[in-house]
């Protein structure tokens, strides 16, 4: 997985939560705290970067905390970046991917040269709950031609189980730490 027992634990205890937001009973997962200290920010990115299997030629990071990790890791890869954005925000011309949501539907996209038939991309985000929107990149990244075969997050919530549904999609799924609950 990339990370050490000690190494999780003090990535674990740098992430706030924040109880009842967005929702109540919701136990919000805030990464700004781990992100804004460097030790736990190198912690992060290293154990994102000791998780991956084989050579990778672009990390794909995913609006709009995967955008945080996505270049830090690619730099240690040596690999490029592709942005995943929300529909219609980016330039020129993309394709996109639809997914549901808990109320309706949202669509991803990427740049439509983003990737050259068979680049080798890591999907990265901040946390893994119910697997849509990463589902949903996986497709869209597979559709522009790219094997896409392993996945990081810092945080997965098992409970919701969006890692085992990427899993069923054929990826090997890490994540830095895991809480209970949603």
């Amino acid at each position: 997985m990339g990370t050490d027992g000690v190494g999780r634990h003090e990535i674990a205890r740098r992430i706030r939560t924040i109880a009842d937001f967005p929702k109540p009973g919701i136990q919000f997962r805030d990464i700004t705290t781990l992100i804004l200290d460097p030790e736990g920010l190198r912690l992060a990115v290293d154990g994102m970067v000791g998780a991956v299997q084989g050579p990778i030629d672009l990390v794909a990071g995913i609006e709009a905390r995967g955008f945080v990790f996505a270049p830090a890791v690619a730099l240690a890869l040596g690999a490029g970046v592709v942005l995943i954005r929300k529909d219609g925000k980016l330039p020129g011309a993309t394709i996109a991917e639809d997914y549901a949501l808990e109320y309706g539907t949202d669509r991803i996209a990427i740049h439509a040269d983003a990737c050259t038939p068979g680049a080798r991309v890591l999907l990265v985000d901040d946390l893994i709950a119910t697997g849509g929107t990463a589902r949903a990149a996986v497709r869209l990244l597979r559709k522009a031609g790219a094997t896409v075969e392993q996945a990081c997050f810092a945080i997965d919530l098992p409970d919701l189980g969006g890692a085992d549904a990427l899993r069923a999609d054929g990826i090997t799924v890490s994540a830095l730490v895991a809480f209970p609950g949603h």
